[in-house]
């Protein structure tokens, strides 16, 4: 399927699952995909901006408070012109800010004022992922109509850890989010734009 014409505001956490999220950008991009890219301050631990911005094509959005784009509410307009909101990776951190109604940096923010399908691709370590308060902002988010992708079973970036937590492959987004995009132009959803 193509993606040609739809816009994707992709939220890069920070996990070290974030180095996948390069690929996603390149693999949604090959289908047509336009891509916006948002990154938490802990994302930019695992890469840079640049690299985000190089593979997207266009400048990558870092800070609630830009002097460059918040004289006309650029958190709003990063909410609103878009199709579809891809989380990926998605942290327990992010997840919880998300099921709390949070807004404290430019990812929380943008994603409390969107009125667009969010689509999530949580990845952590197995015991955060069980954690009892990992899986009540799970039901919530979901509730909430959040869609997720993942996480997987396999070998944790922790020397000797294994278990569900690994980040969805980016094929495996990239699928989810066709997925989403049919359904939405076979129900006409307007508000989605799809």
């Amino acid at each position: 399927m193509t993606l040609s014409s739809t816009r994707v505001l992709l939220v890069i956490a920070g996990g070290i699952a974030a180095f996948k999220s390069l690929d996603l950008i390149r693999r949604l991009r090959e289908r047509g995909a336009g891509v916006r890219v948002v990154m938490t301050r802990a994302a930019q631990e695992f890469v840079t901006p640049l690299a985000a911005g190089a593979i997207a094509g266009e400048r990558v959005h870092t800070d609630l408070f830009d002097a460059r784009t918040e004289f006309d509410i650029g958190h709003i307009r990063l909410a609103r012109d878009t199709d579809l909101v891809v989380v990926a990776p998605a942290t327990a951190n992010l997840m919880a800010k998300m099921a709390g109604g949070h807004a404290d940096d430019l990812a929380s923010t943008v994603l409390l004022a969107t009125n667009r399908p969010i689509l999530i691709a949580p990845a952590m370590n197995p015991r955060m992922w069980e954690h009892p308060a990992t899986r009540r902002n799970l039901a919530q988010l979901r509730a909430d109509g959040v869609v997720t992708v993942g996480p997987n079973a396999g070998e944790m970036a922790e020397s000797g850890e294994a278990g569900v937590g690994r980040m969805a492959e980016p094929l495996e987004i990239v699928a989810a989010v066709e997925r989403l995009v049919a359904a939405a132009k076979a129900r006409g959803d307007a508000v989605a734009r799809l």
